[in-house]
């Protein structure tokens, strides 16, 4: 694809964002490519200044800049074609997908499927080997169930979403349109509900729901458990990554993404656009408000609000723990002044 061309095509899929190139400049583009690892005819892609260096090395053809003079400049002067947009990122993830497209089987049932009578199968799905679905399921269109997939009775799974190899999907669990379960991941298995008693722990039978809205896409290896009763709920676009749990009863908003190794206690409610950074543990009952952003390993409880952004463990506010980590290497030495100004204190009483 030729590089006016592949800038044609990406201004219209990213119709928000400001777009400029030097048409004098038009190789022929094959594919994309990380910035040091880029060859003759790759396009690559800068965030920001913080790169540049990779920037004057780079072998690649073209590369998609911010809107930044400087680098623009030394772009021309390498004799880069490039183009220029407010989110490079998000441009470089659709020209992936203009080369890219992953691997999707044609639709058909697979003959060592077993499939209950009762399951109401869509149109143009794909049931792959060794696939179990049992009683009462529906299986909506374009739907793709691949390999050694489990099916409980009940489960719907809705229009065009998909089942990688070695899922488990249990009774009952609702799973909307456009979702993606990667392999391994179970959904809707019971959650821990024991109840202590003089005769030892009574087992509470989970009798809830998980249901996962339109978009949702949940990682390898992951387990969102159901409730005693009511639900546990992942709201719309939200995206989970490989080995997150989400315990029984809670309440994940719209448009959330969570980072690996993320654990919530039962009854958690996230709210919309939260950002959860890798092995953020969140304690029963906390409630987190929309947009706020955990990084990596915080401990949360309580209550968050809209909008924060905190850190550590048990959490505070981010600025505030860059502060006190950047004290704690120097406690050892605060500590040994404290000491000494106390014992002069004592010496001269």
């Amino acid at each position: 694809m030729r590089f006016s061309a592949l800038v044609e095509t990406l201004g219209s899929a990213v119709q928000s964002h400001s777009l400029t190139a030097r048409p004098e400049e038009d190789p022929d583009i094959l594919g994309p490519a990380a910035i040091t690892d880029a060859g003759p005819q790759t396009i690559t892609y800068l965030e920001n200044a913080k790169f540049t260096p990779a920037l004057k090395t780079t072998q690649a053809a073209a590369v998609i800049l911010p809107p930044d003079e400087t680098l623009q400049a030394l772009a021309e002067e390498r004799g880069l074609a490039w183009l220029s947009v407010a989110d490079p990122r998000l441009a470089f993830a659709q020209v992936i997908a203009l080369f890219y497209q992953p691997y999707r089987p044609r639709p058909g049932i697979h003959p060592s499927a077993v499939i209950d009578p009762s399951v109401q199968l869509g149109r143009e799905v794909h049931i792959g080997a060794h696939v179990v679905i049992e009683a009462n399921c529906v299986v909506g269109d374009g739907a793709c169930i691949q390999a050694n997939s489990v099916l409980y009775p009940s489960v719907v799974l809705g229009d065009r979403s998909r089942l990688h190899a070695n899922c488990t999907i249990h009774e009952r669990v609702q799973i909307g349109q456009d979702c993606v379960i990667h392999s391994g991941a179970v959904i809707g298995a019971e959650g821990f509900g024991f109840v202590p008693s003089p005769a030892g722990w009574v087992k509470m039978e989970q009798s809830g729901v998980v249901v996962l809205e339109d978009g949702v896409e949940v990682g390898c290896n992951s387990a969102i458990d159901r409730p005693a009763v009511g639900e546990t709920r992942v709201g719309a676009g939200t995206k989970i990554d490989n080995l997150v749990h989400i315990a029984h009863g809670c309440q994940v908003g719209q448009a959330c993404a969570l980072a690996a190794q993320v654990g919530l206690a039962g009854g958690v409610k996230v709210g919309n656009q939260v950002l959860l950074a890798g092995q953020v543990g969140a304690a029963n009952q906390t409630e987190i408000g929309d947009r706020v952003i955990a990084s990596a390993q915080s401990g949360l409880h309580g209550k968050i609000g809209a909008g924060e952004v905190v850190s550590g463990t048990p959490y505070m506010a981010h600025g505030d723990y860059l502060k006190s980590s950047a004290l704690y290497p120097k406690l050892a030495e605060l500590f040994r002044t404290v000491r000494k100004l106390a014992k002069n204190k004592g010496a001269g009483s």
